[in-house]
């Protein structure tokens, strides 16, 4: 999904955030998109343990696809030992469980027990594995934590960038405010009660004069239902005035020859507006 607004970009909460440790990451393009993956949520403290294939590294520069703040400012340590020598909290990522006891935390339980440790005044890392293999008995030593996502027990390996992803996002959540719904009403409004009571009076008496709504014993169970599918589709008040002049333009006479002659008045649409005045 594109979209990207490089004004907002903000280089100074790295210690804000976890660090993003990579134990001998394989490919550059790996470390590229494990890149973006961080700077979609926010992370930006990269640092790679003995890469495979050296550093820096064009190929992940290039994948990285314009994270180029995290490539720049990432960090190279020999041992996994010096890259997580300055932290208070370290999680270990992995699909196997270890023979050590360790808590294991869910990326939901991890990310809040991260922003528990930095809200504090700790630094807090999460370490991750080589691709093929996964991080050592000897890297996941030197966690406080595991952090095991729920997936697929047949099928449980994530790639480097999917794994960084789903743990940037939960950490990114924690924290985000966005409303779980939202709707943008542009130059309109929702339809107040009152708004909606009268397009149901004016469809209902149309309905009626029209024998739509027979037989008699039937027509409550009608008409609640017409409401409740209305009612579901949380109308603008621009939406109710369009819908009112459907109505409107539906049963209002048609001139003898051109089709079936309504009975009855010709229908007019609400006070103050015209048939049709959509």
């Amino acid at each position: 999904m594109a979209g990207t607004d490089q004004t907002k970009l903000d280089s100074s909460r790295s210690g804000q955030a976890p660090a993003v440790i990579l134990v001998q990451p394989q490919l550059g393009e790996n470390i590229g998109t494990a890149s973006r993956a961080m700077l979609n949520f926010g992370l930006s403290d990269l640092r790679l343990v003995a890469p495979r294939d050296g550093w820096p590294n064009e190929r992940a520069r290039a994948a990285a696809s314009g994270a180029d703040i995290v490539i720049d400012n990432a960090r190279l340590f020999a041992r996994s030992e010096e890259a997580v020598a300055d932290l208070d909290f370290v999680v270990a990522t992995t699909a196997r469980v270890r023979d050590m006891v360790k808590p294991v935390l869910t990326p939901a339980a991890a990310a809040a027990r991260l922003r528990e440790v930095i809200a504090g005044g700790g630094r807090a890392g999460v370490l991750f594995g080589p691709e093929r293999t996964g991080l050592t008995n000897d890297d996941v030593v030197l966690a406080d934590a595991v952090l095991m996502v729920p997936v697929n027990p047949a099928f449980a390996s994530l790639n480097l960038a999917q794994a960084v992803l789903l743990i940037g996002y939960e950490w990114f959540k924690a924290a985000d405010q966005t409303p779980d719904r939202q709707i943008d009403y542009l130059q309109t409004r929702p339809a107040t009660k009152e708004e909606l009571l009268g397009f149901f009076e004016h469809l209902e008496t149309e309905l009626d004069r029209f024998g739509f709504l027979k037989p008699p014993e039937k027509r409550p169970s009608m008409v609640r239902n017409l409401r409740n599918m209305f009612q579901r589709a949380e109308m603008t008040e621009q939406e109710v005035r369009t819908m009112r002049g459907v109505v409107a333009a539906l049963t209002r006479r048609v001139p003898k020859g051109q089709g079936p002659v309504a009975e009855g008045p010709v229908a007019e649409g609400p006070e103050g507006e015209e048939p049709g005045d959509v």
